[in-house]
């Protein structure tokens, strides 16, 4: 019984039942629009007063308010309306004015089903309760009856005056059922006439594919430049610490690789942060590369005591920019998680080359004793795949023999 209840004057219905006020006042004026052509058209001066003309210059007031729709922000505002009324899931419906024909029919479809049911269900409201009302108090107020109020000449048996009470309650759930399963019709109706066009799905998953990938890049910029700042930067204060007192020229030259690698860091998480702040704002610092900043990389690494042998056998000026840019990330990063796992007291190896029509990027280090491999790698390994292949290159890592191995390859020419 409560769930009937709440079905006919719950929360839920109650706000529909507004929504579906609201469409008969949107159509009063295309009906009184009507008004005026249906009265001289079957030669009556007083509309209101014959109830068949009010239906037919309501039917005729329907097609008025489907050419409301050519204008393009009634889809918007009926969105609005059915999410703050109907209870209807906003991701079901879309966003904007409607665009093609099919679209626009759609709009239109709903328009006139909202302003169909809400005129008739807004007349009942005005109409249901005062009679209602009547009926209820009738076996108190018998002289009612006398009145100029209308009733049926039914109502002179006294057994019908016994059963108006039951009629008016009667009425009254008729016109609360009538309320909920129009505006339930309508919320189930609304994705179908309100909700995306094939191609708007289209439009808005290839907005959020470009959203994700705009992120996922600037996440592997971050983890990339900050992770290996922060791991560099702890391996020199940490070597600096352990030779405070025997070797202050070392001490400084740790400091200085430090302040260098914190000034470098900075200038990078301010460019990434002005892309997230405004999606349209071009880097401040360009981004760097492998054919200008290999050698300072391998200097700041160098200064925490990490002994990185470098073989290049290339020339990094020669890459393309895009080639060169991600080039270095993978090193950075493959450094990174090469001290981050040894602590930086191991030799770590670090070969680059150019085979045939790919770049090649090996990065070895020694396991150490007692530490499982690094099956599948974290966040960096991840980054790096999605680096290679993003310029149609592959990425290997993981154990061999007693060897940590990263080996990636890259076209030497970007694709377009």
């Amino acid at each position: 019984m409560s769930g009937f209840a709440r079905f006919l004057l719950g929360r839920r219905a109650r706000r529909r039942w507004i929504h579906l006020i609201l469409g008969g006042a949107l159509a009063m004026p295309y009906l009184l629009l009507s008004e005026v052509v249906v009265g001289p058209v079957f030669g009556s001066r007083y509309v209101f007063s014959s109830l068949p003309l009010q239906l037919v210059a309501f039917a005729a007031a329907l097609p008025l308010a489907a050419l409301t729709t050519l204008f393009p922000p009634t889809r918007p505002m009926c969105v609005a309306v059915v999410r703050a009324l109907c209870d209807v899931d906003g991701e079901r419906l879309a966003d904007g004015p409607a665009r093609g024909a099919a679209a626009r029919g759609r709009t239109a479809a709903w328009f006139t089903l909202h302003l169909g049911l809400g005129g008739v269900v807004a007349g009942m409201s005005l109409a249901v309760p005062p009679f209602a009302g009547v009926l209820i108090v009738l076996p108190a107020f018998v002289t009612l009856r006398d009145t100029r109020l209308g009733l049926p000449e039914i109502l002179d048996h006294t057994w019908a005056l016994a059963l108006a009470p039951v009629a008016g309650v009667a009425a009254l759930v008729a016109l609360a059922g009538s309320a909920a399963l129009a505006g339930l019709l309508l919320a189930h109706g609304a994705p179908a006439l309100l909700g995306p066009a094939p191609e708007e799905r289209l439009a808005a998953a290839e907005a959020r594919a470009e959203d994700l990938a705009v992120r996922n890049r600037l996440a592997r910029e971050l983890h990339d430049s900050v992770g290996h700042a922060l791991s560099a930067v702890t391996l020199q204060a940490s070597a600096a610490r352990r030779v405070l007192d025997t070797d202050p020229r070392f001490v400084r030259e740790a400091l200085l690789a430090i302040e260098e690698t914190t000034r470098r860091t900075v200038g990078e998480l301010d460019a990434v942060l002005s892309v997230l702040r405004d999606t349209d704002a071009s880097p401040t610092a360009p981004a760097p590369t492998l054919a200008i900043d290999l050698d300072g990389l391998l200097h700041r690494t160098r200064a925490g005591e990490a002994r990185v042998t470098a073989t290049v056998e290339c020339d990094p000026g020669s890459l393309s920019p895009p080639v060169s840019r991600e080039a270095y990330r993978i090193v950075q990063e493959g450094l990174s998680n090469a001290l981050r796992h040894t602590d930086g007291q191991v030799a770590v190896a670090l070969r680059i080359a150019a085979t045939g029509t790919h770049l090649e990027i090996t990065l070895e280090n020694p396991l150490r004793r007692g530490t499982a491999p690094r099956s599948g790698g974290g966040h960096g390994l991840r980054g790096i795949a999605d680096r290679a292949r993003l310029l149609g290159g592959t990425a290997e890592a993981g154990p061999v023999e007693n060897t940590w191995r990263l080996h990636v390859r890259l076209p030497l020419e970007a694709p377009a």
